[in-house]
């Protein structure tokens, strides 16, 4: 029997519900935002994630998917998200509107690493990505975009963790203290780490194999190399969130995976019992070369990235059921087939008003409407019989408390407008 690749998984079920709902929230939250949805294609040229996000990277290095087709060109699956949608911002001159420019993303990357609990081959991410902005009050909002989706979604046990890889002067003093201190060591390094002593010796501290070894410990630390606008950058960084009341942890230890990050980098963890020791939900950080590094003009960058697999599988360790979440705020059903026309005729008003509604389709029985609704989780049912038609005055039933109201048909919108803005504000 023909199966699936190792290391992929079907959406279906359940499955395909949460990432529908998901998608939802992300979309209303990013509306928040004023950003605007892009897709790139899932392969691109290969040299596009090596410029981008770095050839000593694990991801470049061991990870990608690779490939050539029948016209002889290298191409790769993508792997992450931002090479791609830091091409098409350079390739559609999207750097000459007005700037900055919010983007967000969400679909399937692809990476050669072994199948773990929430880390496979095939996995989807949502990304968000601002162009245009150097402050860092940018760099704090996108950091407070992760904290906000999470604080949407439930999660409790959840932490930030920051850091700076400074600018470009303040890292290649970090790298020179970095080379001069783990030149006596290198043998005692791994095969990888050897390489990247070369190429790039901050890659060494992200060492899945020498990570806790004793002289990764006592490398030198970014903090202590950074020049006055760099530690400017960061103190600022720190005001910001707390303004924003978001709790943060400054942790050295955080480089990230990708080349491509300068000043600000952060984490998003999990502390969740059962959830495992691959706890990180999401992460990000600034990078202000990447759009020149892939031939554009120069214009700075921050953004972050979330894992749908792991973020899952903390919402199931907390259990949390997304579907609760987003739900429709109305449920409308009909006495008999009869009333069916006006039931489309309210459900499509309260849709164009901006109202996410559902509607019976199968004429189901009163007993079974309700089972419904509850199944939708929804806010507020709508029930319509002859009487309600000749009237025009509906039978709207709150579907947590149970409280029924009568209201006109012209007063509907601004009835249903106050409530739910009420349920808001609690």
């Amino acid at each position: 029997m023909l199966q699936k690749p190792k290391g992929t998984y079907d959406i279906y079920g359940d499955r395909a519900l949460e990432q529908l709902y998901f998608k939802k929230l992300v979309e209303a939250l990013m509306d928040k935002y004023n950003a605007k949805y892009f897709e790139t294609p899932i392969f691109e040229s290969s040299e596009l994630f090596h410029r981008g996000v770095g050839e000593t990277t694990d991801i470049v290095s061991k990870e990608t998917y690779d490939f050539k087709d029948r016209g002889d060109r290298n191409l790769t699956l993508r792997p992450e998200g931002t090479a791609g949608i830091v091409r098409c911002f350079i390739e559609n001159k999207l750097y000459a509107e007005n700037l900055p420019l919010k983007a967000w993303y969400l679909g399937p990357m692809f990476r050669y690493e072994r199948p773990q609990a929430g880390r496979y081959r095939e996995f989807y991410q949502f990304g968000f990505e601002a162009f245009g902005s150097a402050d860092p009050m940018m760099d704090a909002e996108v950091i407070g975009i992760a904290c906000n989706l999470f604080k949407i979604l439930g999660l409790k046990g959840v932490s930030v963790n920051i850091n700076t890889l400074g600018d470009k002067e303040s890292r290649e003093n970090y790298r020179q203290a970095l080379l001069d201190y783990f030149k006596p060591y290198l043998n005692d390094l791994c095969e990888d780490c050897q390489r990247r002593y070369e190429k790039n010796p901050l890659r060494i501290l992200d060492c899945k194999v020498d990570g806790d070894k004793d002289i990764m410990k006592s490398a030198p630390k970014m903090t202590d190399y950074l020049n006055e606008d760099s530690k400017e950058h960061f103190e600022k960084v720190q005001e910001y969130l707390e303004a924003m009341g978001i709790d943060y942890k400054v942790n050295s230890n955080i480089v990230r995976g990708l080349d491509y990050y300068t000043h600000t980098v952060f984490e998003v963890v999990a502390d969740i019992e059962g959830f495992g020791a691959q706890n990180v939900l999401a992460g990000g950080g600034r990078y202000d070369h990447l759009v020149e590094n892939i031939g554009g003009p120069s214009v700075p960058g921050v953004g972050f990235a979330v894992g749908l697999e792991r973020l899952f599988l903390a919402l199931q360790a907390e259990k949390i059921d997304i579907r609760e979440i987003v739900c429709p705020d109305v449920y409308i059903f009909s006495a008999a087939d009869e009333q069916k026309s006006y039931v489309l005729s309210v459900a499509n008003d309260l849709r164009m008003s901006g109202f996410n509604v559902e509607i019976d389709y199968n004429s189901r029985n009163f007993k079974s409407n309700f089972k419904q609704a509850d199944k939708t989780n929804v806010k507020y049912i709508i029930i319509i019989g002859e009487e309600e038609v000749n009237s025009k005055i509906l039978t709207v039933k709150n579907n947590e408390t149970k409280e029924e109201y009568k209201v006109k048909l012209d007063e509907l919108i601004e009835f249903l407008d106050e409530k739910l803005g009420e349920e808001d504000e609690n």
